[in-house]
């Protein structure tokens, strides 16, 4: 991989989709599934593996520091509950809020997780969660120069996701609305913009999403897939919530693939205007 991929291009192994067949490359690599999952604040491990199970997302975000937290009983209980599931890890640096602090944490979840992929999260604010954009560069340039396959949580800002692929990432992950809010896309325009300037780039819609009409929108809207957790994790039937949301990604996927009409202005009959008298025509 070279250090700095030419923007908006797409990974040159990547075939032309087909309706038989549209999965989600990342790195080179098809997913089977545009869902990914996050694992924490489910009621229980129970709740947690049926979720996924009804889901089927094509990886699930765990991380190392709460990981860690739960002792090693409780660890070693859901790392075998990962392990039964079958599901790719998608490590993340949350709670890290220096270059070296997402460096140390990575490079940890590495051996932990036995993969490269990682889930890139530089906190600049603590009260909204929102990214630092001035360090999250440097932090993704330093992760894919020591071979990591770099997914980085960013704003909408169009530049900073400019910035984040010429260091080398291969796709990004705006969000709709602060963490956990369920607010759905807050800024519409800078979203659409952002699929329109970087047609080629893998975009993922990561954090702010409550409802699957929000998942469902932002893949009609031309996104890539979604990643959910406090959407689902903290719904009243987390089980049902996450195939809704499972089936909407799959929707939202579907009206984008087959063109949806432009808007119009006035009513347009849909019924031949034959015996209309004239003046109701044109």
């Amino acid at each position: 991989m070279s250090d700095a991929p030419a923007r908006n291009h797409a990974p040159s192994d990547r075939p032309e989709a087909t309706a038989e067949g549209d999965p989600l490359w990342l790195y080179g690599q098809p997913m089977p599934s545009r869902l990914m999952l996050g694992t924490s604040r489910y009621p229980s491990p129970a709740v947690l593996e049926q979720a996924v199970r009804r889901a089927q997302p094509c990886m699930l975000t765990a991380s190392l520091r709460r990981h860690g937290a739960l002792g090693a009983d409780a660890s070693h209980g859901f790392w075998q509950l990962l392990q039964r599931l079958a599901v790719p890890v998608l490590p993340n640096t949350a709670g890290c809020h220096s270059v070296q602090e997402v460096i140390t944490t990575a490079e940890m979840a590495r051996e932990v997780f036995a993969t490269d992929w990682i889930k890139l999260e530089l906190i600049g604010d603590d009260y909204t969660l929102q990214p630092d954009t001035l360090q999250l560069p440097a932090a993704a340039a330093e992760l894919v120069r020591r071979g990591f396959k770099v997914l980085p949580y960013c704003t909408e800002d169009l530049v900073l996701c400019q910035r984040l692929l010429d260091v080398g990432c291969q796709a990004v992950m705006p969000w709709a609305a602060p963490i956990g809010t369920g607010q759905g896309p807050v800024n519409p325009y800078a979203l659409r913009l952002l699929r329109e300037r970087l047609p080629d780039v893998p975009l993922i819609v990561d954090a702010g999403l409550g409802l699957p009409s929000h998942a469902c929108q932002v893949m009609e809207w031309g996104f890539d897939g979604v990643l959910l957790n406090t959407a689902v994790a903290l719904a009243r039937d987390p089980v049902t919530m996450a195939g809704a949301f499972a089936d909407a990604v799959t929707a939202g996927r579907a009206a984008y693939r087959a063109g949806a009409i432009e808007p119009q202005t006035a009513a347009q009959p849909s019924t031949p205007v034959l015996g209309t008298p004239f003046w109701h025509q044109g």
